[in-house]
C-alpha cells in the first residue's frame, strides 16, 4: 500500500520519499541508501561525489539569469532511528518501511516512519530534478549517521563545499524557522565482571515494561514521559530489597537519542517470595499508572515465569548498577532564561543493557551552553564511577548560536509572512541539528533550518502531516527564488 504516497502533491517530493522508504537505513547501516542518493544525482547528469564517511554531495548549476546568486547548501541526513513496536519482527537492515496514508498524515505500520529526515532529503532531491524552479548555484549535502553520533557531519572536510548559505531541512514544525540548536555529549558507563553460576533452585521471572510513548530525547524531553530504564531501576531496587531478588539480565532502551519505551529484566527469587513478588508487580503497575497515566495511558508492567538462567550478575555488581540507575539524573535540568519556555539543559538515560560479563549504560546530555552540558555529564560520570563503572565522555558536539542579523533569516521571515499572512515562529531547538558541527567547519555560512510538521519522531508513532509538506515545499521554492546576489 505504501506506493499510494507517490500520488500526493508535490509528487516529485513524495515519490522521492517513497523511494527512500524502500532503502533500509538505520544509523550506521545506511550506506546503500546513501548510494541510492548518489545514483540519483548521477542519473540527472549532475556533479556527484561521495566522501570517505559516506556523505553525498550533488551540485546543480544556477538556472539562466541566476548565476550571480549566492550558493545555497541544502542539507539533510539519510539515516533514521530504528524503533518498532514490541513483538514486531521488522528488520530495519533488510525491510522497507511500510508507509501509508492515515487521514491527513503519512505514518508507518509498527515502526518509525523515517520522515526524520527522509522528507528533508526528498525535498533536496526534488530541487535537483526540477526543471521549473529558478535558483542560483546549489549544493545538496546528504549526511550519514546523524542519529547515532553525527559522524557524517563530523567527518566532512572543510573547504569541500563552496556554499554561502546553509538551509538545513530537519526542522519538524512548518510554522517555525530554527535559528539555533543545543549541543550534546554522550556519557557511557561499563561494568565488567565474571558471571556467577546459577546453582539455586529459585523461580525465574521475566519482567517487561511496555506501552510507553518514548520519543525524541531532545524535542520531547519536557513532556514528562516515562523512561523505561529509570522505571526498571526503581522496580528492581524494590524487589531486590523486599523480595531478595537476584538479577540475571537487563535490556532497556535501544537508541541514545530516544526516550526508552520498553524494558526487560530477568530475575530469580526464592519460591517462598512468589506471592509477595507478584503483588509488588501488580501494585507497582497501579502506582505508575497513577503517577504517569495522564501522559502514558498505555503503560503496562508484567512479570511471567521463564526458564531458569544459567548465569547471574554478581550481587555486588547488581546492586551497584541498580543503585546508579536509580541515582543518575534524567529529564529536564534547566529551562532557558534567554528563551522562555525552551529547555536549556537536559539528559536522557538512554540504555542499560547486560551481555556476557558486562553491563553497558548510555546517556545523552544536551544544552545550549557547552559548560552546562559538560557539568551534567560530569555529574553522571561521578555517579557511575562511585558505583564502580568505567566511564567515558565522548562525541561532544557544539550548539548553534542564533544570529539575529542573518540575511537568510530576514528573507525567510518576509517570505513566510507574505505567503501565510502571519509571522513564522523563530526557535532554538533542544535537539542536535548538524548545523552546530557544520557551522564550526564553515564559519562563513549563514544558516537556518526549516521543515514540514512531523510528530513523534524516534518512535513508532512518527507521522508527517501531508498538507504541511506541500506548504513547506512551496516555501522552500519561493525562498530559493529570492536568494540574494553575491
Amino acid at each position: 500500500m505504501s506506493k499510494e504516497i507517490k500520488n500526493i502533491e508535490p509528487r516529485e517530493l513524495w515519490s522521492n520519499f517513497y523511494e527512500i522508504t524502500q532503502q533500509p537505513r538505520p544509523s550506521k547501516k545506511e550506506h546503500n541508501a546513501a548510494l541510492f542518493v548518489k545514483s540519483f544525482g548521477e542519473k540527472l547528469g549532475l556533479q556527484t561525489n561521495m566522501d570517505e564517511a559516506g556523505n553525498v554531495i550533488i551540485r546543480k548549476p544556477a538556472t539562466p539569469g541566476f548565476e550571480n546568486r549566492k550558493t545555497v547548501v541544502l542539507q539533510g541526513h539519510i539515516d533514521m532511528v530504528p524503533q518498532a513496536n514490541s513483538g514486531s519482527s521488522f528488520n530495519f537492515e533488510t525491510d522497507p518501511i511500510d508507509a501509508y496514508i492515515d487521514g491527513n498524515w503519512v505514518t508507518a505500520r509498527e515502526t518509525t516512519l523515517g520522515a526524520d529526515n527522509g522528507i528533508g532529503v526528498a525535498a533536496g532531491m526534488a530541487v535537483l530534478q526540477s526543471n521549473e524552479l529558478k535558483h542560483g548555484p546549489i549544493e545538496v549535502l546528504v549526511t550519514v549517521d546523524e542519529e547515532s553520533g553525527m559522524t557524517g557531519a563530523f567527518s566532512l572536510e572543510p573547504g569541500v563545499l563552496k556554499g554561502d548559505i546553509l538551509i538545513n531541512l530537519d526542522t519538524e514544525d512548518e510554522n517555525e524557522i530554527s535559528v539555533g540548536c543545543a549541543g550534546g555529549v554522550d556519557v557511557n558507563a561499563l561494568w565488567e565482571f565474571q558471571d556467577d553460576e546459577n546453582v539455586t533452585g529459585d523461580v525465574a521471572y521475566k519482567i517487561e515494561i511496555a506501552g510507553l510513548h518514548g520519543g525524541h530525547s531532545g524535542l520531547d524531553i519536557h513532556l514528562g514521559r516515562g523512561n523505561a530504564c529509570k522505571l526498571m531501576g526503581r522496580l528492581l531496587k524494590n524487589v531486590i530489597s523486599e523480595n531478595g531478588a537476584r538479577l540475571a539480565s537487563i535490556d532497556c532502551g535501544n537508541m541514545r537519542n530516544a526516550i526508552p519505551r520498553e524494558g526487560m529484566a530477568v530475575i530469580t527469587l526464592d519460591s517462598s517470595q512468589v506471592d509477595a513478588f507478584e503483588k509488588v508487580i501488580a501494585g507497582t503497575e497501579k502506582v505508575w499508572q497513577n503517577e504517569l497515566g495522564q501522559v502514558e495511558e498505555s503503560l503496562s508492567l508484567k512479570a511471567v515465569k521463564t526458564d531458569m538462567p544459567d548465569r547471574m550478575i554478581p550481587e555486588m555488581v547488581q546492586d551497584d548498577v541498580v543503585n546508579s540507575v536509580c541515582a543518575a539524573r534524567n529529564g529536564v535540568m534547566r529551562m532557558s532564561d534567554a528563551m522562555p519556555g525552551v529547555v536549556e539543559t537536559s539528559t536522557n538515560f538512554s540504555i542499560v543493557r547486560s551481555s556476557a560479563g558486562r553491563i553497558d549504560v548510555q546517556c545523552l546530555t544536551r544544552s545550549f551552553i557547552d559548560t552546562a552540558r559538560d557539568g551534567i555529564a560530569s555529574s553522571l560520570e561521578s555517579c557511575f564511577e562511585l558505583a564502580g563503572a568505567k566511564v567515558s565522555i565522548e562525541g561532544a558536539y557544539p550548539g548553534w548560536k542564533p544570529n539575529p542579523e542573518s540575511e537568510i533569516l530576514r528573507i525567510m521571515r518576509d517570505t513566510f509572512e507574505g505567503m501565510n499572512g502571519k509571522k513564522a515562529g523563530e526557535v532554538a531547538m533542544h535537539a542536535g541539528l548538524e548545523c552546530g558541527i557544520l557551522g564550526d567547519k564553515y564559519p562563513n555560512w549563514d544558516m537556518v533550518s526549516i521543515g514540514p510538521t512531523i510528530k513523534n519522531p524516534h518512535s513508532p508513532s512518527e507521522k508527517v502531516k501531508i498538507e504541511s509538506v506541500e506548504r513547506f515545499w512551496k516555501f522552500l521554492v519561493k525562498v530559493m527564488e529570492n536568494i540574494p546576489e553575491k
